[in-house]
């Protein structure tokens, strides 16, 4: 049997890395797609090591960057012509930054988590399809559950520059936001890759235990609640079984346009009036995220925003 492929970003740490540790246990052919370089060589090494697959490709790509993911992509189809499994496990989130542009000009979260996997994606349909189980999983986060609130809804008018003069700039709301839209990209996506063969669902990230370095990077103001959460949090390993699970189990092989949470359980939309069940459980989303408008209005953006760099 043909050796099947993987793309992975954010391969260098926490479920990215354990992830990619357990694909390649699984002798698939592992693309490791990470910003830096310099520290992703050793995990490289280690993953190769420990699971004796010497199939472990490491690529660079910034995913806030459109012409980066463009190089990737065009050094990336020189070595591969099918890609089996795409998972976009990368994001951004940084405790106390202040608002930051992409050099694409987009707000730096949004880029990452948005408008980066969508081009990506879009530049690797023709090689998913000659896949026969062409599967893309996105890791959204329960931070969405904000969304249960009547209050709250995407803010799309602030994603090029501070155009309201009363924003606030908030880390959190800024993570919700592209998280949120990345979940109703994965429910657009679906429907519009139907007949294409390739599955797109996403999965609900909890939260997994982070190692010290990553915890020495929060700022002292919100280091203390990071390394009390840390405690209840699980060990990067058991969502990356959860990914692999998803995107390799015949159980799931005609499954598209699903939320998941991490009993790998298919989640709901809440009723406009959710329960406490609803908000505090895991088997409910907000309803929000079915907007077929929103949806569509985020699709049209990320193509406006990517379509030049399709081009050949």
């Amino acid at each position: 049997m043909e050796q099947k492929s993987v793309i992975i970003t954010g391969a260098n740490s926490g479920i990215g890395r354990a992830a990619a540790m357990r694909f390649a246990r699984e002798d698939y052919s592992v693309i490791m797609a990470c910003r830096s370089l310099e520290r992703s060589i050793p995990v490289q090494n280690d993953i190769i090591y420990n699971t004796g697959n010497e199939k472990v490709f490491l690529k660079q790509v910034d995913m806030s960057s459109l012409a980066s993911i463009r190089s990737f992509y065009d050094d990336l189809i020189k070595h591969f012509h099918t890609i089996d499994i795409l998972v976009h496990n990368a994001a951004y989130f940084n405790h106390g930054e202040m608002y930051r542009l992409s050099v694409d000009n987009t707000e730096l979260t949004f880029a990452t988590n948005v408008v980066g996997p969508f081009l990506m994606t879009m530049l690797l349909m023709e090689h998913m399809r000659k896949s026969d189980d062409a599967r893309i999983l996105h890791a959204s986060s329960n931070i969405i559950k904000h969304y249960f609130s009547p209050k709250k809804a995407l803010d799309l008018e602030n994603l090029h520059g501070i155009t309201d003069p009363k924003y606030k700039h908030s880390v959190y709301a800024s993570y919700r936001n592209s998280k949120m839209a990345l979940l109703m990209l994965t429910f657009n996506m679906a429907s519009r890759f139907k007949d294409s063969g390739v599955k797109v669902n996403s999965i609900q990230v909890n939260g997994a235990r982070m190692s010290k370095e990553t915890l020495k990077r929060f700022s002292p103001k919100w280091r203390i609640v990071a390394i009390v959460q840390n405690m209840f949090f699980p060990a990067p390993e058991f969502m990356a079984d959860v990914y692999f699970r998803l995107c390799t189990s015949t159980e799931f092989r005609n499954t598209t346009g699903k939320y998941f949470n991490h009993k790998h359980e298919i989640m709901k939309a809440a009723p406009q009036q959710p329960t406490y069940k609803d908000i505090l459980g895991s088997s409910s989303y907000p309803a929000y995220a079915n907007r077929s408008d929103m949806q569509d209005t985020i699709w049209d953006m990320c193509m406006n925003m990517t379509e030049s760099f399709m081009i050949d």
